[in-house]
């Protein structure tokens, strides 16, 4: 039987304002993403006016004074209407709290404009989500993915990072391998082997030092690296003077085998990174600047190059109010102010928030700024989020396309995360990259067959030192430091 009646139901639910989703987009954008957003809503919206120096523009009772450049939300308005936790207005609310009711589908709200064309991937269909990015990847985006994929230790990736960083548009490698290490605070020969690893990503012959270098990567994946053809290569001054003669006696080959050599030597790349590119380099800029402070401990501040300073010109808002006669009019004129200092609190907020979590990650890391990548403690966004009061996905989101220069360089604030192994007595966790190191001198102090430890013996020497680790824990890390099985040390060590 069909009927009608009236129930009163009590449920929970998230639901996110257009407001909340634009200050989540705000909070992701790169400093050179948020410096064209601002640019954009300067021509858009009249009443903004930078806050220069000697400009005219003047703030309204509650926007930023002129020597912040940026005020707190004034009571009751935007952080309450957020209903988001003390000093985070990103939408982290749980699944029971209610943030406010949703705007009708594809209908604005006032004080709001329309951010779709804002992020690195275009507009966002999910919150926190971006669509792919369809440009081109650049050589130095190419080459860091690999770097993520290489299974590289902690340390050793943020060392492959910092000679990416010194790779030219040609592929070549143009940073000096000892000026790395000491800015680091690792051995050369570290560099060295990390490299090394670098020397296999594609194109081949990337990250090279010399032309002789890259020829000599590309003919050794061919399997054509022989001593005639490296004498070839170590003495291209000759080719390029067409001394033939000479080429032969070095090389030690006929004229036939001579002129079959030159013709491979020609179809190498010897601009394994020319085929790259995409778009012009731009000069990395940090958001964020840690330096020693004389006190002691570290002094963590935001880079003001990068923020954008603006004001709501309240001599010209109050010209054209008095001047709305249609309801329309009025209408425009409100809607811009309210987006205006809505946009005044966000940029605030979101200074604030990304100074709170790079400085909680320089306190977690203090060793590594002191030390050098050795020290690079296990950290997780969870620890840094409970610290702060804030969300993962807060801190998730501030982490992303963010920098800090340090003493050490310029780093990705999500290069400090770590993994951790759980200690097995139940103390403080130990860094995966101290584990790796553990294990690597283990194998080294190996000086005969008999000596030769197995990754059963490994795992239990490292429980004995507090250390709880699986024993395909223990492999895939000895696969990560390259290091041979214990079948293959054995051999090779009964052979020496």
């Amino acid at each position: 039987m069909l009927g009608q009646r009236l129930e009163i139901r009590q449920g929970q639910g998230l639901v996110v304002t257009p407001q909340l989703q634009q200050a989540i987009k705000l909070l992701q954008l790169s400093n050179l993403e948020l410096e064209a957003f601002v640019e954009q809503e300067l021509e858009r919206n009249p009443l903004l006016a930078r806050d220069e120096p000697d400009g005219e523009a003047e703030p309204l009772p509650d926007t930023p004074d002129r020597d912040s450049g940026v005020d707190d939300p004034a009571p009751g308005e935007a952080a309450a209407a957020l209903d988001a936790g003390e000093g985070d207005i990103y939408g982290d609310a749980s699944p029971g709290e209610r943030v406010s009711d949703r705007a009708p589908e594809g209908e604005a709200q006032p004080g709001l404009s329309d951010w779709s064309g804002v992020g690195r991937g275009g507009d966002l269909e999910d919150l926190g989500e971006e669509r792919p990015d369809r440009r081109e990847l650049t050589l130095w985006e190419h080459l860091q993915a690999q770097a993520s994929s290489a299974r590289l230790a902690p340390s050793d990736h943020a060392i492959a990072l910092a000679l990416i960083d010194q790779v030219d548009d040609g592929g070549y490698l143009r940073g000096e391998l000892a000026e790395i290490a000491d800015r680091l605070g690792c051995d050369p020969a570290r560099v060295e082997a990390v490299l090394a690893v670098c020397h296999g990503f594609e194109p081949t012959g990337v990250m090279a030092r010399s032309v002789p270098e890259c020829l000599k990567l590309q003919l050794v994946e061919r399997n054509r690296y022989d001593p005639a053809m490296a004498a070839l290569v170590e003495n291209l001054d000759l080719l390029a003077r067409r001394d033939l003669a000479g080429l032969r006696r070095v090389c030690g080959v006929d004229a036939d085998d001579l002129t079959d050599m030159i013709a491979e030597l020609k179809a190498l790349t010897p601009r394994p990174g020319a085929g790259f590119g995409g778009e012009p380099a731009q000069t990395l800029i940090p958001d964020v600047h840690v330096r020693p402070d004389p006190a002691g401990g570290w002094r963590v501040e935001l880079n003001t190059d990068t923020l954008p300073r603006i004001l709501i010109d309240k001599r010209y808002h109050a010209v054209v109010a008095d001047a709305a006669r249609s309801e329309t009019e009025k209408a425009f004129v409100a809607d811009c102010a309210a987006q205006a200092s809505w946009l005044v609190r966000s940029l605030d907020q979101r200074a604030k928030t990304i100074l709170k979590v790079a400085s909680e990650i320089v306190r977690q890391q203090d060793a590594f700024l002191a030390f050098g990548v050795e020290f690079l403690r296990p950290l997780n966004l969870k620890t840094v989020a409970e610290v702060i009061g804030m969300h993962e996905s807060t801190v998730s989101r501030v982490t992303s396309n963010k920098y800090v220069a340090t003493p050490r360089g310029v780093f990705e604030l999500k290069f400090f995360f770590t993994a951790a192994i759980q200690a097995s007595d139940g103390g403080a966790t130990h860094s995966a990259e101290a584990v790796r190191h553990r294990i690597r001198t283990m194998i080294e102090a190996e000086a005969s067959d008999a000596d030769v430890l197995s990754d059963d013996r490994i795992v239990e020497l490292l429980k004995e030192a507090g250390i709880d680790i699986a024993r395909r824990t223990v492999a895939k890390y000895r696969e990560v430091l390259r290091i041979p099985s214990s079948v293959e040390r054995k051999r090779y060590l009964k052979v020496s």
